[in-house]
């Protein structure tokens, strides 16, 4: 990959003649959906520039203060996927005041004509788009008639168990732990990012080191538990044991934090960026009567955890 370009803003779009197959939407999570829209987006773009338009906030949070869900990935994650998939430019849009009052037609005009110059754009059948939703594909067509791209609707989207494949689905999925049926939804094991930071080394003391992550985590944190993961770093994948929680054997925590032990291996994370994959999950959390009770629970995870990935697929 020669590496995605990114534009921020209304006021960023290139407007530089070259001609874009675009398709819209906020590709929460970039999931087996969304995937399918990329590949068909790739298949009918030819010579032009595959783009997705996307948005740094859900709409909800400009037109529904406080309903807004929590997004699955970081912006910095979903270019990451979206680059992965195959999109060579991806628009970030700020979801506000100026961008929800555009009409449809200011919106073709000024986003898809003239600022990106688009031949064809890819949309749901029930796409809606410009101020107060105004905007449909009978009007995008129109427009485009008149802008010079065509629109094209997308494909039936990808279902599990008779649903269609959701953002609300994954984080329902992620709410209660369900690790393995969340990959079955995604195409891909479900990650966080974040720098590690100092804890109480109480990990360290029964024999099981943890890497913590508690603050400036990227990604939706899953419901609390013990998980079989992968963790990331430099490059390399280890396997490990993550817990996600307030750690309530020692009650003394008011955050959730996920704390991460390398299996196999004695590495200083401290200030260091880690990446976690979550393949399983194995178990609540629980309250235990002595760290010792604790400390030999931990290394039951361990075994099992080590059995989990051992059979887990590493793509």
């Amino acid at each position: 990959m020669t590496g995605v370009i990114v534009n921020y803003g209304l006021n960023a779009l290139p407007r530089d003649g070259t001609s874009r197959a675009i398709t819209i939407g906020k590709f929460d999570g970039v999931h087996r959906g969304h995937q399918k829209v990329i590949d068909q987006l790739l298949s009918v773009a030819g010579e032009a520039e595959p783009t997705v338009i996307t948005f740094d906030r859900h709409p909800s949070a400009i037109l529904n203060p406080g309903d807004a869900p929590e997004a699955i990935l970081s912006e910095a994650q979903k270019i990451e996927l979206l680059e992965k998939a195959g999109i060579a430019r991806v628009i970030v849009l700020a979801f506000d005041h100026e961008l929800s009052s555009l009409t449809h037609q200011d919106f073709s005009d000024r986003v898809l004509v003239d600022g990106l110059g688009a031949s064809m754009v890819l949309v749901g059948a029930d796409f809606r788009y410009g101020h107060g939703g105004g905007g449909t594909i009978d009007t995008l067509r129109a427009e485009g008639a008149k802008g010079g791209f065509l629109v094209e609707v997308v494909a039936d989207l990808c279902e599990e168990e008779g649903q269609r494949v959701s953002s609300t689905m994954i984080r329902q999925q992620l709410e209660k732990g369900e690790a393995s049926a969340t990959r079955a939804l995604l195409g891909r094991y479900h990650f966080v990012r974040g720098e590690v930071a100092q804890g109480f080394q109480r990990g360290r003391a029964l024999g099981y080191p943890t890497a913590n992550l508690s603050i400036n985590i990227e990604g939706y944190v899953p419901g609390d538990g013990v998980y079989a993961t992968f963790v990331t770093h430099a490059g390399i994948r280890y396997d490990a044991a993550t817990s996600i929680g307030v750690n309530p054997t020692f009650g003394d925590l008011n955050d959730r934090t996920i704390e991460s032990h390398l299996m196999n291996s004695t590495l200083d994370l401290y200030g260091e960026v880690i990446t976690v994959e979550f393949v399983e999950f194995v178990r609540g959390m629980k309250k235990f009567d002595s760290p010792e009770a604790l400390s030999t629970q931990m290394g039951l995870d361990e075994s099992q955890i080590a059995g989990i990935l051992s059979d887990a697929s590493r793509a």
